[in-house]
C-alpha cells in the first residue's frame, strides 16, 4: 500500500474538513457577491410585481352609483383625489384620514376602507326618513340656554 504525503492511502480522498472550521475568503467573498446582487436586484423585482390597491383607492374607479337600504349613494373622484358623494342627491362630506381610510360627518367616529363604505355607515346611521342638510339649511334643532359642554 502505498502512503501520500498528507499520511492518506494513496488514491482515496481526505476526510471532509470539520464543520467547525471557519470559512475560507473565497466563501466570504461569494457570499458577499450574492447579497450585493440581491440588493441591486430588488428594485428591479419590486418594479414588476403587481401594485397592491391602496385604501380607498379601487384601481380604475373613478365612480359609483349604489342603492343601499331604499338610498341611492352617488360618488365621483375628482381629478385631485377628493370623492364628490351624494346620499339621495344630497351631499356627503367625507374626510381622508392620514391612514387612508375614509369618515364622514354622519358617522365620524369610524373610519372605513373606501368612500363607498363610508357613504354606506352614513346611510345606515340615518334614522328612517331623515335626510341629509344641504350646504345652505339650516339645522332642525336649536340649544337655547343653559350650560353646555364639559362642567368642572
Amino acid at each position: 500500500m502505498v502512503i501520500d504525503i498528507d499520511g492518506t492511502p494513496k488514491g482515496t480522498q481526505p476526510p471532509p474538513a470539520p464543520a467547525s472550521e471557519g470559512r475560507t475568503r473565497r466563501d466570504v467573498t461569494r457570499g458577499l457577491r450574492a447579497g450585493a446582487l440581491a440588493a441591486a436586484l430588488a428594485p428591479l423585482l419590486a418594479a414588476f410585481r403587481a401594485p397592491r390597491p391602496t385604501p380607498g383607492k379601487a384601481p380604475g374607479r373613478a365612480s359609483f352609483d349604489r342603492t343601499h337600504r331604499g338610498r341611492r349613494i352617488q360618488g365621483t373622484r375628482a381629478a385631485d383625489g377628493h370623492w364628490h358623494v351624494t346620499v339621495d342627491g344630497r351631499p356627503l362630506h367625507l374626510m381622508r384620514r392620514a391612514d387612508g381610510t375614509w369618515l364622514s360627518m354622519v358617522d365620524h367616529y369610524c373610519s372605513y376602507p373606501t368612500p363607498l363604505d363610508a357613504a354606506r355607515a352614513a346611510v345606515d346611521a340615518l334614522a328612517p326618513g331623515e335626510r341629509l342638510r344641504d350646504a345652505g339649511e339650516e339645522p332642525r334643532h336649536e340649544h337655547r340656554g343653559g350650560l353646555h359642554g364639559v362642567r368642572a
